[in-house]
């Protein structure tokens, strides 16, 4: 593997050296780089000697609060495995969060001083950073083994519509939604679930809200619509119902008003037991749905899960337990929203930093190392080969089986931002009383316009 590596990193250095990288010139990068003529001596250097571990650079990265990727501590161990492969790489770490950890970045691209390494997702890796021309292109590192090797959606995500690569994944998760299984049990609806796939079809889920309703559960489950936190349990509950899509597959348009769309949306505002409720977001239904208020949550994911401030991991909080589900689909093929995190560097000017910050990528994401660098995420692995990381964990070993149903990452879309907006407001709309098919249509009217389509 090192030396696959080594070729590779002094392949792409070459190359970059011959081409040239858009974005900030080593004129304006950060502290710490190099002039143009020392990291062309780099470069030969290391061409010459083809050893990934004789590069020797200072490189920055900067992490968003990805599991335990947030905790210094993990963080240490991780490098101090890193160095033992590269001991003249040093890596310093700013932590981010979600609240600043945007302006920080914006702040220091603006000051010429962007990281090298940044940890995070595609929306900001590839539709923001990326599409600006601010992010180097890592195709080198996606070789047609690691391709074979990757979720295909994972992959899909990581490119721009040119084809460049400007993240490299290192984990995942697949949201989903929850039942109080207690519950469906008493009502004699799990006939209605598989739960050894963890999936069900459209036609089932509402013979099991109905029995539910039946059995004395006043509201089964809510359409909430307070805000934009926790909608991609609602996105995913209309698109899978009957088909139907968010965004058209090249990821240019929001494709909502569909046929597909409007016959969930109208079958959902139609079924007794389930409500649109304006005054709630996802944080809140999954309170109500951890204290028996609904029966399923359509906010549900690997945390909450596993989360057992109120209860023992996986019960509510009056004991009941709880079962995770793919979203119904009259298809059986669930197609679920998902979480992608990996690794994007910022075009420095620098090709010795660019050339280690590969190595750094390459070492986290596609060595012997790569499973400590999954787990310390507490997320899934991106491989195939890996699907079976958390053999010796039960929870996480049965939540691995959503994994294969991660749907198309269609958050890449332009617009992005008002279309989350756009989307609450529709459904704050439908609830209301308007037609369906005129909400969905002025939806689509006012994410396309954000997005520059026609």
């Amino acid at each position: 593997m090192k030396k696959q590596l080594s070729l590779l990193l002094a392949a792409g250095m070459a190359a970059g050296l011959l081409a040239g990288c858009g974005g900030t010139d080593s004129s304006s990068a950060a502290s710490g780089g190099t002039s143009s003529s020392e990291a062309a001596s780099a470069t030969a250097e290391t061409t010459a000697g083809a050893a990934g571990s004789d590069l020797t650079a200072d490189i920055t990265l900067w992490t968003y609060p990805i599991g335990n990727w947030g905790n210094d501590e993990a963080v240490q161990e991780l490098l101090a495995d890193f160095n033992a492969a590269y001991p003249n790489i040093s890596v310093s770490v700013e932590y981010l969060d979600y609240t600043n950890g945007d302006d920080q970045v914006n702040t220091a691209i603006e000051g010429g001083a962007a990281p090298d390494l940044v940890m995070e997702g595609p929306e900001r890796l590839v539709a923001n950073w990326g599409a600006k021309g601010l992010m180097v292109d890592l195709s080198d590192l996606w070789t047609e083994e690691q391709k074979a090797d990757i979720n295909p959606s994972v992959e899909a995500a990581c490119k721009d519509t040119s084809g460049a690569y400007y993240e490299y994944p290192l984990c995942m998760t697949a949201h989903c939604m929850a039942i109080n299984k207690t519950v469906f049990e008493k009502a004699d609806a799990l006939q209605y679930l598989d739960l050894e796939n963890h999936t069900w079809t459209t036609d089932n889920f509402l013979k099991a809200v109905a029995a539910v309703k039946a059995s004395g559960q006043d509201t089964v489950g809510a359409v909430f619509c307070g805000g934009q936190g926790g909608d991609q349990g609602t996105r995913a509950l209309v698109n899978n119902l009957y088909g139907g899509t968010f965004t058209d597959e090249a990821h240019t348009k929001y494709t909502v008003d569909s046929p597909e769309n409007i016959k969930a949306l109208e079958t959902l505002k139609s079924t007794d037991g389930i409500v649109f409720d304006p005054g709630i977001v996802g944080a809140d239904e999954i309170t109500m749905f951890r204290n028996g208020t609904f029966a399923m949550a359509f906010c549900w994911n690997i945390g909450e899960q596993t989360k057992h401030e109120t209860n023992e991991a996986g019960f509510t909080n009056n004991g009941d337990e709880i079962a995770f589900m793919a979203f119904p689909t009259d298809s059986g093929d669930p197609k679920l929203c998902g979480g992608i995190w990996g690794f994007g560097v910022f075009d420095n000017g620098d090709e010795n930093r660019i050339a280690a910050s590969k190595a750094f990528i390459d070492f986290m994401c596609n060595s012997d190392e790569t499973a400590k660098a999954v787990k310390a995420s507490t997320y899934f692995s991106v491989k195939t080969s890996l699907s079976d990381l958390y053999a010796d964990d039960a929870v996480m070993s049965e939540y691995q089986k959503l994994m294969p149903y991660l749907g198309d990452y269609y958050q890449v879309v332009p617009g992005w931002a008002e279309a989350r907006t756009a989307w609450w407001n529709m459904l704050q709309q439908i609830n209301s009383g308007a037609d369906v098919a005129t909400a969905v249509t002025e939806f689509c009217t006012t994410a396309n316009a954000a997005a520059g389509a026609a």
